[in-house]
């Protein structure tokens, strides 16, 4: 059976800087992957280039068995491709439940979406209590509830999360890793690129490491927290 994400020999450009330098990389349906790297090693950019918010300067994305290499971004949601970007882009003069809601906005099945705005509001009780509020008024760990929640909306089969911990309470570091974990355990695969290696690689099946926009390390998270390299460059001491 094939990956439901194969990434060949990816480039990513800006200008003259190469910010992803034939990168090759595969998720399978069900797991969460974590994408792991210094600043700079490529993280977010390969994130943009596969939700079609950068147009990839070479290489190859496939999804669910169909080519979307440098498909528009709103063509790429509506395969079942969604990210919640770096910063959350929340719309902050809208309410908690309009941002929630216009997550949906591709979708035509009523029935659905009214199931999934069950889920997203089980999954996170805060958001319930708030549907109503402005959501510029939400704290920075709620914010990225909503950020979730409306990606949720879409119904992904693969869900992008870029630094979803960043800026965040240590407390609420672990809700949103744990809430991670939930959501790919009713079935949605997730690739995950976090800066908390530690975190992300103890939820993650898999671990890719990037280094100055190519894969350095790839393998079961399990053995790269034992691995030598990615403990000095990333985890350090326990």
């Amino acid at each position: 059976m094939a990956p439901l994400l194969e990434v060949g020999s990816l480039e990513v450009r800006y200008g003259g800087i190469e910010a992803v330098r034939g990168l090759s990389f595969s998720v399978e349906e069900g797991e969460i992957a974590a994408v792991i790297g210094a600043n700079g090693a490529g993280k977010s950019s390969t994130l943009l280039a596969l939700s079609g918010l950068v147009r990839p300067f070479g290489g190859r994305v496939v999804f669910r068995g169909e080519d979307i290499t440098g498909l528009r971004a709103d063509l790429i949601v509506r395969s079942g491709l969604v990210q919640v970007p770096e910063g959350r882009a929340i719309l902050a003069p809208l309410s908690v439940a309009e941002n929630i809601e216009l997550g949906a906005w591709t979708r035509r099945d009523a029935a659905g979406v009214k199931a999934d705005l069950e889920r997203v509001y089980g999954l996170f009780p805060r958001l319930a209590e708030r549907r109503g509020q402005v959501a510029g008024s939400l704290s920075g760990g709620e914010q990225q509830m909503l950020a979730i929640g409306r990606a949720l909306m879409a119904a992904p089969k693969l869900l992008l999360l870029d630094e979803p911990s960043m800026g965040l309470a240590p407390l609420l570091v672990g809700l949103i890793f744990r809430t991670i974990a939930s959501i790919a355990a009713t079935g949605t695969t997730i690739l995950l690129v976090e800066q908390n290696a530690r975190a992300a690689l103890r939820i993650a099946d898999k671990g890719i490491v990037l280094s100055h926009g190519k894969l350095l390390l790839e393998g079961a998270s399990a053995d790269l927290l034992r691995d030598p390299t990615v403990i000095e460059a990333f985890l350090g001491k326990a």
